[in-house]
């Protein structure tokens, strides 16, 4: 899977971090996992024309000591469909912008 890491997270990093995806993703089906929803204007084709397979988002999981976001995005609807795939550039870049967001913010230092 490909992904982007975080770890050595302290206590207090993992829960700082904990606090922020509370406020800013989804809680997922079990304790430590969130789903970051992908705005409707970043989708790919694939996934515009499969409207039924949507909302469409990225998996984090919350780890012990390290946050992991997965850089395949994935339909909340279905576990396979051509429209789930990995993030194009803008997808990318988008998730991006919400880890550097999430490290600023909460002044993540691991």
């Amino acid at each position: 899977m490909r992904q982007i890491l975080i770890d050595d997270l302290s206590r207090e990093e993992w829960a700082v971090v904990d606090n922020f995806l509370k406020r800013n993703a989804r809680p997922g089906p079990m304790d430590g996992l969130y789903w970051l929803l992908l705005p409707e204007n970043l989708l790919a084709g694939s996934q515009q024309e499969h409207p039924d397979c949507g909302p469409f988002c990225f998996g984090i999981e919350l780890g012990e000591a390290s946050v992991a976001f997965e850089l395949l995005v994935r339909s909340q609807a279905k576990l396979h469909c051509d429209c789930i795939a990995y993030a194009t550039p803008a997808q990318r870049a988008f998730l991006l912008a919400f880890v550097d967001r999430l490290v600023a913010e909460e002044m993540i230092k691991a």
